[in-house]
This record gives structure tokens, C-alpha cells and sequence, in this order.
């Protein structure tokens, strides 16, 4: 019967150190690049000035017509 307990007792450590682990990632770990997912993909380079201008290009075009 203490067998149980402490299989569920494993389980659950295991899984509180693995959702508190995603939650320090996400919010307090300084190694991670971009956006709080932590892929370091295409949302960590995203140009906002270089997207201004664009849209900004696009709005003068679609007055010019």
C-alpha cells in the first residue's frame, strides 16, 4: 500500500517541478530569446519601424488610386 503513495508521490513532484519549470522559463529566464514561447524563432526579429513603413506604403497606394 506505501508502494502507492509513493508512486503518486514521485508522479506528482515530477510533474510540479515540470510545470514550474515551463513557468520559470516562460517568465523569469534571462537566457531566452524573443517572445516568452522560447523557440527563438521568427517573432524575436520582427522590424516594427520596417513594418511601419510598409504599411505606410501600402496606405499612400491605396489613396494614390
Amino acid at each position: 500500500m506505501w508502494i502507492q503513495y509513493l508512486i503518486i508521490a514521485l508522479l506528482f513532484a515530477g510533474a510540479a517541478f515540470y510545470v514550474g519549470r515551463i513557468f520559470w522559463r516562460a517568465f523569469f529566464d534571462k537566457t531566452a530569446h524573443g517572445c516568452a514561447k522560447g523557440c527563438g524563432g521568427a517573432c524575436s526579429v520582427i522590424d516594427v519601424d520596417r513594418l511601419q513603413k510598409t504599411i505606410e506604403a501600402a496606405a499612400s497606394r491605396q489613396t494614390a488610386k
